[in-house]
C-alpha cells in the first residue's frame, strides 16, 4: 500500500550515499525515481524498492537515473524494471483517467465500469484507487457531486435546482452529508452563512496573533497575523452572513489547544475540524495531513499523491485557500528547489513553523 507516510514524500530527504544505502536496504518504494543502484557483481541496476535479494554493500554504486547507470556499463533490472515508469506512475496514470470520468459522469460510475476502464479487477481498482487518493471511490464521487452542488448555490441557485444539477437523485441525499461537506446546511452556505453561527476568538501565540473560529461542527478556521481587524476582516469575508459572535469561556479551552499547536506542531491535535472546500481541495488537504511533522513535500509530490500528477498549479492554489493554519500542515509544502513559497500567512511563520518541527534549512 502507498499510503504510509514516510514513504510517500522521500524528496524532503537530502540523498546522501548513507540515505541511499538506508533506503535500498529497506527497499524503500518512496525512493523510486530519485535515484537508482547498481550491482558490480551482476551488472545490473534497480530501483531502490526492488525486491530481489540484497547485493553486498560493497558491491553497490548509486546513480542519479537509469541514463547514468546504462553509461556506466550496467543494464536494467528484469524484476523491477528501472528504466520504465515506476509503479506509482503508472497507477496515478489510472486512477487520474478514473477521477476524470467520474467528474464527467452526471450520475457516479459503477465499480466495475471503472475497474473495466482502468483495465483492473473491481478489488484491485478499489485498493489502487484508495492507495493514490487517499479516498475510495464512492467518496471520491460523493466529495465531487457535493462540490458541484455547492459550486451552484454560490451561484444563486435554488437548493433544489443544484441537488439535482450535481446528480443526486432526491434532496435528502445531499442533506445527508450537505453540512458536512459545506461547513453549514446548504440553503445557509447559499446565502453567504446566514443562519449559522460562528464563534471566534482571537489570542497571542509565538507567530504574532491567532484567530479561531469555530460552528457547531469544529473549528472552520485558524487564521495568523499581526493586526487583529485584518482578521476580523478575513473571517467575515468567508461567512459574509453568518452570525459571528465572541466565544465564550468554554471555547477558550479550544483556543489554547490551537496556540499549542502553533507553540509546538509536532504535537497532536485532535479537536474536530469544520473543513468544507471543494473535492479537488479536500483531497489536497487530506494529503497534507499526512505530510509527517518534520518533514516537507514538494507541490509536485502532493499533486502525483492524490494522483493528479500535472495539477501542481491548482495545488498551490488549494494550499493557499486553506485557512486552517497548522491543522492543515500547508506549511510543510515547499518548492521543487526546497524554497519556501506561497505561504498564506507569510514565509517567515513557514520558516518558523518548520524550525519549530525540527526541518533545517
Amino acid at each position: 500500500m502507498l499510503a504510509e507516510s514516510k514513504t510517500r514524500f522521500p524528496d524532503a530527504v537530502p540523498l546522501t550515499e548513507a540515505r541511499m544505502r538506508a533506503a535500498v536496504l529497506a527497499r524503500d518504494a518512496g525512493f523510486d525515481g530519485r535515484f537508482v543502484y547498481a550491482v558490480r557483481s551482476t551488472g545490473v541496476y534497480c530501483r531502490p524498492g526492488c525486491p530481489s535479494r540484497a547485493a553486498r554493500p560493497e558491491n553497490l554504486s548509486f546513480h542519479a537515473d537509469p541514463a547514468q547507470a546504462e553509461a556506466a556499463g550496467f543494464r536494467p533490472c528484469r524484476r523491477c524494471r528501472p528504466s520504465e515508469p515506476a509503479l506509482f506512475d503508472q497507477q496515478a496514470e489510472r486512477i487520474t483517467r478514473a477521477c476524470r470520468l467520474i467528474e464527467a459522469a452526471q450520475m457516479p460510475p459503477s465499480l466495475d465500469a471503472l475497474a473495466r476502464a482502468a483495465g483492473l479487477s473491481p478489488f484491485h481498482f478499489h485498493r489502487t484507487f484508495k492507495a493514490v487518493t487517499g479516498v475510495t471511490p464512492a467518496a471520491y464521487a460523493q466529495a465531487h457531486r457535493a462540490a458541484r452542488a455547492a459550486d451552484s448555490l454560490a451561484e444563486g441557485k435554488s437548493v433544489t435546482e443544484s441537488v439535482y444539477a450535481a446528480g443526486y437523485g432526491a434532496p435528502s441525499r445531499f442533506y445527508a452529508d450537505g453540512a458536512e461537506r459545506l461547513g453549514m446546511s446548504p440553503s445557509a452556505f447559499r446565502k453567504g452563512g446566514a443562519g449559522e453561527r460562528i464563534a471566534f476568538a482571537i489570542d497571542s501565540c509565538a507567530l504574532g496573533r491567532v484567530l479561531v473560529a469555530a460552528t457547531e461542527r469544529g473549528i472552520c478556521a485558524i487564521l495568523l497575523g499581526d493586526d487583529e481587524e485584518a482578521l476580523r476582516r478575513d473571517l467575515a469575508a468567508r461567512f459574509p452572513k453568518a452570525a459571528i459572535v465572541g466565544g465564550d469561556a468554554a471555547f477558550a479551552a479550544t483556543v489554547a489547544a490551537v496556540v499549542r499547536l502553533v507553540e509546538a506542531p509536532v504535537s497532536a491535535f485532535d479537536l474536530p475540524l469544520d473543513i468544507g472546500g471543494t473535492a479537488f481541495q479536500q483531497r489536497v488537504w487530506q494529503a497534507l495531513r499526512r505530510i509527517p511533522a518534520g518533514s516537507t513535500a514538494t507541490y509536485a509530490d502532493i499533486a502525483r499523491a492524490i494522483g493528479a500528477p500535472a495539477a501542481v498549479r491548482a495545488v498551490a492554489m488549494a494550499c493557499g485557500a486553506n485557512a486552517l493554519a497548522v491543522a492543515i500542515p500547508c506549511h510543510r509544502v515547499v518548492r521543487s528547489d526546497g524554497a519556501l513559497s506561497g505561504y498564506r500567512w507569510g514565509t517567515a511563520r513557514k520558516a518558523a513553523l518548520l524550525a519549530r518541527e525540527g526541518v533545517k534549512r
